[in-house]
């Protein structure tokens, strides 16, 4: 009789741990609807995003930016002064001397302007690459007949962190780069970040600006984020799951620990109480 009631109360007990611990893995457990994207998105979704979907090809200069800035003409010779300095070099064997116009880096001043030669300074601040290359245009019409200039941003770039399998720095092909490109060229997020709350970090005219995005909503597509400009920050924020799996862990499995032996112990009193 001894016997079978020391071995009822052993079964109670460890049912009891059993169930506290499964009941402190559900709390913690990512359920997948918090890890799928768009959740909110249906087939209609497209017919009411359009209108007033606005795309952003490229983005705006800003300060600390390097633009390469190239003139062509039909007179090559009047558009040495504007493409200095030349690399001249000769083939092996060959007496014809060849010059390249070299790659012209052009910095943007914490005021938006670059000093171009012979035009001097110029505010490209706030523009696009084609609206820069019709200002130098304009400039150059008087000097020379129906100029081509050719403006690209260099190396553009958006930095990705936190919760990624790849967090660093992302380029922007073209200077075009969405939300969810960048994400999915830093490797996806991980299971540990949080699809309702990505933050994006933007400098705007010197003033920072700070934007929450929700991953899961159909909203993504209109929030003027959506479209990255460039030296964005992005950082995905991690989950219940992470926090309890990193520095706390320890004090977490000492608080399970701690719970489950005071199960066991009420439930050792409570039985010997009913014998």
């Amino acid at each position: 009789m001894h016997a079978k009631f020391v071995v009822n109360r052993m079964s109670r007990s460890r049912i009891y741990i059993i169930l506290l611990s499964v009941a402190c893995l559900w709390c913690g457990c990512v359920t997948q609807k918090k890890m799928t994207y768009l959740t909110s998105v249906e087939p209609s979704t497209a017919d009411s995003l359009n209108p007033q979907f606005e795309r952003q090809v490229e983005p705006r200069i800003k300060a600390g930016d390097a633009l390469s800035i190239t003139v062509s003409a039909l007179d090559a010779e009047a558009v040495v002064p504007y493409n200095l300095p030349t690399t001249v070099y000769s083939s092996p064997g060959s007496s014809t001397v060849n010059t390249t116009p070299s790659l012209q880096n052009y910095m943007v001043d914490a005021e938006g302007n670059i000093e171009f030669p012979l035009l001097g300074t110029l505010h490209v601040e706030g523009l696009l690459r084609s609206e820069v290359a019709d200002l130098v245009r304009d400039r150059l019409q008087a000097q020379i007949v129906n100029p081509t200039v050719n403006v690209q941003l260099l190396s553009p770039t958006v930095v990705v962190m936190g919760e990624v399998n790849r967090p660093g720095r992302q380029s922007m092909p073209n200077g075009r780069l969405t939300l969810l490109e960048a994400l999915g060229a830093a490797g996806d997020l991980t299971i540990y970040g949080r699809r309702d709350n990505v933050l994006v970090t933007r400098e705007t005219d010197g003033k920072l600006e700070f934007a929450r995005i929700d991953l899961t909503s159909s909203d993504l597509f209109t929030s003027p984020y959506y479209y990255l400009q460039q030296n964005d920050v992005i950082y995905v924020s991690p989950n219940k799951v992470r926090a309890i799996n990193s520095t706390n862990l320890g004090l977490w499995l000492s608080m399970v620990s701690t719970v489950a032996s005071a199960a066991t112990v009420i439930v050792t009193v409570v039985n010997t109480t009913k014998k």
